[in-house]
């Protein structure tokens, strides 16, 4: 085809000939070209040159009229946009096709014919010569057409998709991106379907969408074609892939989270054969298959080696792979994975690492609405509902836009709003996409935000709080800070953070640390899990009310005994992951017999205590009959994070260990379960929160490999003071009497050589006591994550003064 004057083949394309057909052409040219070889399957097809659109223009008499008609527009009149972009788009629309132009067009198609079959079902795609630029995706700007079967249609949506160089949004947004409107051509892309529309398709991204953590691989699926899932038309399965330890034959998914899939989009009847109707339909996904996961395990790791075999072919010119957006389309006839298309992504790897906004919310009020977070800021204004994009001219600068979904249509006006909130979508939807392009904070798949936000309401859309978004009635007060944090020292004492939800575990992997001192499990097994244990054991004797709560709970998962210990695993490995290879301290889990109560079928298997804060909890659950088989799930569960996802940077914690023997006992069980001490290097240390720990510590560090002081439970047992209570909060950590059993702890540590560190409270609330434990020789201090910068300088400031005096004696 090179010796065509106006069509490419996409094996003649490199990335280079983005001038000729345009980013996103060159982009498949690219990788039709280059990584066939390396197993990525790209569907073939060709490419329509920035010449032939020209000369399209020029062949009608159009360029001229173009330039004129934009000459006066005024972006921010949404009317005048809407009535100067549908003119300029019906002059295209029902231009003609300059005579070789059409016969090429012709040809190339004849030749996919001779490949694939008459009538080859093709995606129609718009390729601009200025898209796909690291600040500037131009994603959706222009129009696709998908499943356009026989020569005819191809040629009537060869036009369409010249005239949608002009759509309303495409029109504002080179203008807001200072592109000159003439000097933007037009390519078209003609791609081989891939029959998704009986599978699954969905897109990844090669960094984490939120936080920008670049280890990760961010995979979303939905049936059928994957028209819906860009748009936000559903809300998808996603899927986090660690990338460090996926070569090592590993298996490192460290999040799956079900999506509704409610709908999928397939080919309408009649429409291969080319006899009429329209190309495509949505039609609704059957319960059983809603849930279920619409990838399985193998395709989830070989979509996320595909991502970063593609982000490492796309590297800088200092070769550092650059992030990358991708969408991929699973072929329900042959089962095989393609990649449709691939562009950098444009937020998250334009920006500087050492530098940090950060968004805290000082009060919480009613929750209007919750979905998922996008952004992480907060955002405040009038609510204002808009159902349709015929009315999104309604939308005032500072409200904030509640709408089923969006699609590029919306574009014109989503640049005034203080923040969107949207029925349906992913993290990868379209109004996920612009919301962070714009800066804006966005919840978006809440379910029903039209209906439960009151129009004209004012709110605040939180996105600052991990994974979910929460949409608060009213205005209310938060704070923003922006930290840079490139020049600042490490401290010779290690700075570790204290983290309980994995989904914030990216964000404070950015911070200065030095690993995680105290890694809780009690969030992920209240949150993402919210049934007790036992339960799940008993799944088959629970009563069928309880059963079908709990079923609908376990939805994906292989039976209740693998959703427990895949749950727990998937949290603990994304918290494991954001720091490999630094050491992140599991604590097991501490809660007390109330909190379990609390869990789904709790109350069946809790015993009620007069004071449960020092109760049946902690170590001695471990080996009681009652619980030593949920325990075991808790170790099975640490035992994949480090064996089958290969994170072996994790260590555990058992807390609240009353005597030597116990915490024997709870070291035979674990074995018992696969957790052995020193066994593919594994660490097993002990909290430190009973004076009795402190005053045996000798017998405690023979069978452990170090101490984590909790000074929260140490202060409640050495003053005799019940932390819950709300009566005697004279009472703190810098007690003497506290003191002098910490300094035991440490002095018995390094006269073990053994680890020592603090992972209680009082580092985080209290600089005196930071820096007394400095001076005491503590070797790591674990802080709530709003407190390191703070910290870490009075850390910086105690280690100099102590080189101070030593220089001066």
């Amino acid at each position: 085809m090179s010796a065509y004057q106006y069509i490419r083949s996409l094996a003649d394309l490199t990335i280079d000939d983005v001038p000729l057909v345009g980013g996103k052409n060159a982009s498949l040219g690219e990788m039709y070209r280059g990584l066939s070889s390396q197993g990525i399957k790209v569907p073939n097809g060709f490419a329509t040159t920035a010449r032939a659109y020209r000369d399209y223009l020029d062949h009608n008499n159009l360029t001229e009229k173009i330039t004129e008609a934009l000459a006066t527009l005024d972006i921010r009149d949404v009317d005048q946009l809407a009535e100067v972009g549908a003119q300029i788009r019906s002059w295209i629309v029902y231009g003609d096709l300059q005579p070789k132009l059409k016969e090429e067009i012709t040809m190339a198609y004849q030749a996919m014919e001779q490949e694939y079959g008459d009538h080859t079902d093709v995606a129609v795609r718009s390729s601009a010569t200025a898209e796909d630029l690291p600040d500037a995706s131009f994603a959706g700007q222009q129009e696709t057409y998908l499943n356009v079967c026989g020569i005819e249609r191809l040629l009537r949506t060869s036009k369409r998709v010249f005239a949608s160089l002009y759509t309303d949004r495409a029109i504002s947004y080179r203008v807001d991106k200072g592109f000159e409107h003439m000097s933007v051509a037009l390519s078209i892309g003609v791609q081989k379907m891939v029959r998704s529309d009986r599978a699954t398709s969905g897109v990844i991204f090669t960094l984490d969408t939120e936080s920008g953590f670049r280890d990760v691989v961010m995979i979303t699926a939905a049936y059928g074609l994957g028209e819906n899932v860009v748009q936000g038309a559903v809300n998808p399965d996603e899927y986090l892939v660690y990338k460090n330890t996926l070569d090592g034959g590993h298996k490192p998914i460290v999040r799956r989270n079900l999506g509704e899939k409610a709908i999928k989009m397939i080919y309408a009847k009649g429409a291969v054969t080319g006899t009429g109707g329209a190309a495509t339909t949505n039609v609704h996904v059957r319960r059983a298959e809603r849930e279920r996961f619409a990838l399985n395990d193998d395709e989830i790791l070989q979509l996320a080696q595909y991502a970063i075999v593609i982000e490492k072919h796309y590297s800088d010119r200092a070769g550092k792979p650059r992030p990358m957006d991708i969408e991929w389309a699973k072929d329900g006839d042959s089962g095989e994975l393609f990649i449709v298309q691939a562009r950098p992504e444009t937020v998250h790897s334009v920006k500087s690492g050492a530098i940090q906004e950060v968004f805290s919310l000082e009060q919480r009020g009613k929750v209007l609405a919750q979905g998922k977070s996008v952004g992480g800021r907060i955002g405040t204004g009038r609510a204002r509902i808009i159902l349709e994009a015929s009315y999104m001219n309604e939308l005032q600068p500072g409200e904030v836009l509640v709408t089923d979904m969006t699609d590029p249509d919306w574009e014109p006006v989503m640049k005034i709003a203080s923040a969107i909130i949207t029925n349906r979508g992913g993290r990868v939807c379209h109004a996920a996409i612009i919301a962070r392009e714009l800066g804006i904070p966005a919840v978006v798949g809440s379910g029903s935000a039209t209906h439960d936000i009151p129009d004209e309401t004012d709110v605040t859309v939180s996105c600052a709080e991990g994974d979910v978004g929460y949409v608060y009635n009213g205005i209310l007060p938060f704070t923003k800070e922006e930290v840079d944090f490139g020049d600042l020292k490490r401290p010779n004492t290690h700075i570790m953070l204290i983290v309980g939800d994995p989904s914030q575990a990216f964000y404070f992997a950015q911070l200065p640390n030095d690993g995680v001192g105290l890694a809780r499990v009690e969030f992920i097994i209240s949150n993402s899990i919210g049934i007790h244990p036992a339960a799940l054991l008993n799944f088959d004797s629970l009563d069928d009310s309880l059963k079908r709560k709990i079923q609908n709970r376990i939805a994906g998962y292989d039976d209740p005994r693998s959703f427990y210990i895949d749950k727990l695993a998937e949290g603990v490995g994304a918290i494991a992951a954001a720091f490999y290879p630094k050491p992140v301290i599991v604590r097991m889990s501490d809660f007390k017999s109330n909190e379990y109560a609390q869990l789904l079928g709790g109350l069946m298997y809790e015993p009620k205590e007069e004071n449960p804060m020092i109760g049946f909890r902690g170590a001695s659950r471990y080996y009681s009959e009652s619980f030593t088989e949920p325990f075991g799930l808790e170790c099975l569960a640490m035992k994949k994070v480090r064996e089958e996802m290969g994170l072996t940077n994790l260590e555990v914690m058992i807390p609240f260990v009353r005597t030597v023997n116990e915490a024997k006992q709870v070291i035979k069980v674990m074995a018992q379960h696969g957790l052995k001490r020193g066994e593919n290097g594994l660490k097993v240390n002990l909290m430190c929160e009973i004076p009795a720990n402190a005053l045996f510590a000798d017998q405690f560090l023979e069978i452990s490999d170090g101490f984590s002081i909790g000074s929260n439970d140490l202060t409640q047992l050495t003053l005799g003071v019940d932390r819950d209570s709300g009566l005697l909060t004279q009472f703190d950590e810098r007690d003497p009497a506290v003191h002098e059993l910490m300094g035991m702890a440490i002095r018995a540590c390094r006269k073990a050589g053994k680890y020592i560190g603090i992972c209680g409270q009082a580092p985080s609330d209290f600089p005196e006591i930071t820096r007394w434990l400095v001076e005491q020789g503590i070797e790591s201090i674990a802080l709530n994550p709003d407190s390191v910068l703070k910290m870490t300088r009075i850390v910086l400031d105690v280690e100099a003064e102590r080189e101070q005096s030593k220089a001066a004696s």
